[in-house]
Formats: C-alpha cells, structure tokens, sequence
C-alpha cells in the first residue's frame, strides 16, 4: 500500500479515521507544535508496530503547512474541510471529514470539498448533506464505505462492565443518561444545561458529561462545582482523550443520550438507544428529508418540560426503538461491520 497521511485541523477529528489507522498505520500531519503537542498528549499508546518506535507511542506524525504538502507521495485523507496543496501527480487526496449532522461544514466554504480527489460516503444522509451544500461531485469520486466508527460497536469490540470502570461508576444498578452537547457553533446546549441536568437527573440515574472538545476545559470547573453542592453520580468523558474515551465507548455504557444540534445524534443510532434532542435556536441547519431529520422521529426537550418524566416516558416508548433502527439504515449505508475492510480494499486499489 502506499503511504498514507491523515490531516485533521483539531486532534480530536482523528477518532474518525482511527478505525483505518489501526489496522494499516500512517503519518499524521500537524499544521503546528500547539496541534503536534495535542495529538502528543491524547493519543499516546496509539502507535502501531509497523511503523517503529515514536515518542509515547503516539501516531507517527511531521510537521508541515497544508500549502505545502508537494513532497508527499501516497494517500493524504483529511477529517477537516481544508485545501490541501499537493502534487497530484503523486498524491490521491480522500475526504472523510469529522461527523455527518445537520449543522453545515465548516472551515473554508463546500467549495473546497471539490478540490478532492474522492470521498468516503457514510450513507444516504452523507450525499443528502453535500446535495444541500449546493455542490456536484462526479458519481466516480463518491466512495460508498458506511460509517468507519461503527465497526467496532457493530463487531462488539467494547464492554459495558470495563467502561463502567473507565468512568468509575458506582451504582451499577442505575441506568446511565449520555449527555453529548456540541459547542458554540451549533449553539451548543452545555452552559445552559449542565448545572440543571446535574442536579435533576442524578437522584435517578447516572449521568455520564461528554461535553464537545472546545468545552472540554469547564470539566474541572463543574466537578469542583459538583463536589462543592454534594452532587454525586456524575461522571465526566473527556473527548480529546482519544486512546481511552471513544465515543463508542459511552455509547456502550449508556442505556439513553440527550444532544442538541451535535452530529453524535446519528453516530448514536447504531446503539439502537433512546434518543432525546435539547432544542436550541440554531438556524443554519441543512434542509433534510424527515425521513433522515432526526428532530422528526424523537422526544424533544424544550427546557419546559419535566425532563425526568421525559425520560421515563422515552424509555418505556416501544415504537421509538423501530423507528430509530430504520432512520439507521435509512441515513447510513451497510452497518454490517465491514466498512473499514472496504476503505482498505479501496487505498489498496489506488
């Protein structure tokens, strides 16, 4: 195979494409020492034996700007909507991206999506979304895949009781509420809520905090606060931990997510769990069919209800666990665990 790149502009894009990097290995490149100290810090133990010894066995990784690249010869995919400047004569460019929600995709404009040579398409939404972008990419660069980071819940490569220990849960015996905001951009939900849903949630259940990666920095702020009131049964994933904090891995320890505008809302149905979404007043949403919105299938919290009773009514919802496997399938190709093998078929074809 020929040598393969991985670009993200924030380290905790990689989790997107650690699924291939775990199987074939690869150099990711940092723009900077602020993202090459990141990458550092919160992938170490990640390093893969074909590709030698690196400092706390992190990913192999070099510095360079993505307006020069033209030294590299092999495979560049990139997690972040950005401009690569390569030589094309001895690079193929794939674009994977970080996430297919409903927010639209940042960085420089969906023209830049052109300047790829393919790209991974998770599924039917995936297409949906660049279709709304007002975007035409030629049929031949669209690479049918299904979701890289479903493979290992789908293969059942994570333990509820390990995880459990991961997070130092307590009470076994209370069923686990995953609460996943996006941030700013977005209108992300974690400062309006976290304190209210501490306190109103955690004499139920557990509540598991896995804020966005730019909030990542309040989690000290709210454990000392939480500590301070005496709330316990709080726990907190830290998601720029990639080597010990993937997202499937709450996924299997929770037993129901709350989100707001986040893309963790469609990653979250292959759990087959219940859902409910914490409205907010982002606008710039991409047009979807109801039959891919998931706003149109799940209980929506508008921050007057009850949310304990919201939740009890959700998880005794019958229908909505029908409805949540269908809109699966309907907004992701396959999920049949096999989609990391079709990538590597596929770098191995070019």
């Amino acid at each position: 195979m020929n040598p393969i790149y991985y670009f993200a502009n924030q380290v905790y894009q990689y989790s997107n494409i650690m699924p291939i990097y775990n199987r074939v290995g690869g150099t990711c490149i940092s723009k900077d020492l602020k993202r090459y100290l990141q990458l550092k810090m919160y992938l170490r133990n990640l390093s893969i034996g074909t590709e030698g010894y690196t400092f706390l066995k992190t990913p192999k990784s070099m510095f360079a700007q993505t307006e020069n690249l033209h030294k590299l010869r092999g495979i560049i995919i990139s997690l972040s909507n950005t401009v690569l400047n390569y030589d094309r004569n001895n690079c193929k460019s794939i674009f994977v991206g970080h996430g297919t929600g409903d927010k639209p995709y940042g960085g420089n404009s969906a023209e830049a999506l052109l300047t790829y040579d393919y790209h991974f398409i998770s599924g039917e939404k995936h297409l949906e979304k660049l279709r709304d972008s007002n975007i035409q990419i030629a049929e031949e660069k669209l690479i049918k895949i299904g979701n890289l980071r479903f493979d290992a819940y789908l293969n059942g490569d994570f333990d509820r009781e390990k995880e459990a220990k991961r997070l130092g849960i307590v009470d076994r015996n209370r069923k686990n509420i995953l609460y996943a905001p996006t941030w700013r951009w977005g209108n992300g939900t974690f400062k309006k809520y976290i304190h209210r849903f501490c306190q109103e949630l955690t004499p139920h259940y557990n509540l598991i905090v896995r804020p966005h990666h730019h909030d990542r920095r309040y989690i000290p702020h709210i454990k000392l606060w939480a500590r301070r009131n005496g709330i316990r049964h709080v726990y907190f994933s830290n998601p720029a931990a990639l080597s010990k904090s993937d997202t499937m891995a709450d996924f299997i320890i929770s037993d129901l997510m709350i989100s707001d505008t986040s893309s963790i809302l469609y990653e979250y149905l292959v759990a087959n769990k219940p859902i409910i979404v914490a409205v907010n007043d982002y606008k710039n949403l991409h047009n979807m069919p109801p039959e891919m919105d998931v706003m149109q299938h799940v209980p929506l919290f508008t921050g007057e209800e009850n949310l304990v009773d919201l939740i009890e009514k959700t998880f005794e919802n019958e229908d909505l666990k029908v409805r949540l496997k269908n809109l699966l399938h309907t907004c992701f190709y396959f999920n049949d665990g096999k989609s990391v093998d079709r990538a590597i078929e596929f770098l191995n074809k070019i």
